[in-house]
């Protein structure tokens, strides 16, 4: 649990500094091919600050790939924050041995974290509760789904009844 905790203080951390990032225009230059290979080879060995180094000099591919998105009606700003969390997916699975470039494998990673959260939003959507408001009669009360749906038509000679005795008995 404690790692947990502080995996998501880093990634807030994080998050938080792309947006600044984003507000002032001012993503750091992707690294060259020589650090990047060293930052990956100290990130194999735990070192955190090649993490966050790695992490830091790719937003801009992270802004780049969002930019995809645009026509989805979402939040830049959301889809910015899953973006970064597929980019932390990709740095943290990379395999350079695969043949594959850190930047290309980050961009399929980042591409897949948007489209998963699209795909969730869009299921989200089509939910409908039957105790959610849908409207107002004439008084001003709210009136729900299960207000409105039918019901059979025994159920209502029933309730009618019920009525009818409990006037006959006050």
């Amino acid at each position: 649990m404690p790692g947990l905790i502080t995996t998501l203080a880093i990634l807030f951390r994080e998050v938080w500094t792309f947006v600044a990032y984003i507000k002032n225009n001012a993503f750091p230059q992707p690294l060259n091919e020589k650090d990047e290979e060293q930052c990956l080879k100290l990130m194999a060995q735990g070192d955190r600050q090649a993490r966050n180094k790695l992490i830091e000099h790719n937003l801009r591919l992270v802004a780049h790939i969002t930019k995809k998105f645009e026509n989805t009606n979402e939040d830049t700003e959301d889809l910015i924050s899953i973006g970064t969390i597929g980019l932390i997916k990709a740095i943290e699975s990379y395999q350079p041995n695969k043949g594959t470039k850190l930047a290309t494998y980050a961009a399929r990673c980042i591409e897949n974290e948007i489209l998963m959260h699209l795909r969730s939003l869009k299921k989200a959507r089509k939910d409908v509760s039957l105790h959610d408001p849908i409207g107002t009669d004439k008084e001003g009360n709210e009136i729900t789904l299960i207000d409105v749906l039918g019901t059979e038509r025994d159920e209502i000679v029933e309730l009618v009844q019920m009525k009818i005795e409990k006037r006959k008995i006050y």
